[in-house]
């Protein structure tokens, strides 16, 4: 038998494109530690960059552009052969990628709940009427409205670090957070309450990382395929085919919500209108290597409950 005889030589030096916020940082130095450990011979660094996302803080993301405003200059950084490959937290990435562009590789998934925050109420139960509330998403806008209508949302933009202060200095009664950047900054005591899937269903890819690099880079999809982590790239690709289906942005209150054990995949769907008034939902169990025809299901089950419809009424709310 003859042997077969790998070409693929280890990298030498390596540039990570990142968001200069300290959960991106957190994530590329994850990443790059990761890479350190398979390839100790690298010489890996990191090149922060400032995105139009971290600039415009005073308009919701679906009136300024959406998801694509926090990647387009990591991208650029990429083609013009500033940094090889860059990391992302997925909800952030779009659900069509730049002709040229490629996911490399999902990381294993963190807890992909949402969290309660606050100083004063121990979960959202406890609120009193008129008590304001922030988020940046409207899908957790209409989740909230739908169930505790009493409730007042307001908008809330800026990293972790500025929602946190802006808690902090009364603007809100609580604030809603991707459990997931609370713990990878080591601040899980901030959180008063996990909001379990079944009362806010997360957004496509909550919780997961994902490395994008240039599609004709074969050299790094190789040296980057090691970090993909199978059932989380199953499930999130799930969600995302979900809400490709319907047009997904920040624009559209749209949940999409995966999991995966034993080589079964639980997928769970909803779309609404922003003001909760109007929510449809689907599921579907099946073997996780079909995540996709799993996708389909769901859309079309989604679809028979005249979803289209309801995002009609999200684009009329959100163009007004």
């Amino acid at each position: 038998m003859t042997a077969i005889v790998s070409t693929y030589s280890p990298p030498t030096k390596l540039i990570i494109a990142s968001r200069e916020s300290r959960l991106a940082m957190w994530q590329a130095e994850h990443v790059r530690d990761q890479l350190v450990a398979l390839y100790p011979a690298c010489t890996i660094e990191i090149l922060g960059m400032t995105t139009r996302g971290d600039q415009i803080l005073d308009r919701a993301l679906s009136k300024v552009g959406g998801k694509g405003l926090f990647v387009k200059e990591l991208e650029v950084a990429m083609a013009e052969g500033r940094a090889d490959f860059a990391v992302h937290s997925l909800k952030d990435v779009p659900m069509d990628l730049p002709e040229g562009y490629a996911l490399a590789a999902i990381l294993e998934r963190e807890d992909p709940r949402d969290a309660f925050v606050s100083n004063d109420y121990a979960s959202l139960d406890d609120l009193p009427a008129g008590a304001v509330v922030g988020t940046s998403s409207l899908r957790r806008q209409a989740l909230i409205t739908a169930r505790y209508p009493h409730l007042v949302i307001h908008p809330l933009r800026g990293n972790l670090d500025t929602r946190l202060r802006k808690l902090d200095q009364g603007d809100y009664a609580a604030i809603i957070l991707a459990a997931a950047g609370l713990k990878r900054l080591g601040l899980p005591e901030r959180i008063r309450a996990f909001i379990a899937p079944e009362q806010s269903l997360p957004a496509a890819g909550q919780g997961a990382m994902a490395i994008e690099v240039a599609a004709n880079r074969p050299d790094l999809l190789a040296c980057l395929a090691p970090l993909n982590h199978l059932p989380t790239s199953q499930a999130v690709s799930a969600e995302r085919s979900v809400s490709k289906a319907f047009g997904g942005s920040c624009q559209i209150p749209l949940a999409a919500f995966a999991t995966v054990h034993d080589g079964m995949m639980h997928l769970r769907a909803m779309v609404a209108t922003p003001d909760g008034t109007r929510v449809v939902s689907a599921e579907v169990h099946g073997k996780s290597e079909m995540y996709l025809e799993l996708g389909l299901e769901v859309v079309q089950a989604l679809s028979a409950q005249d979803a289209e419809a309801i995002l009609a009424v999200c684009k009329e709310q959100i163009t007004e």
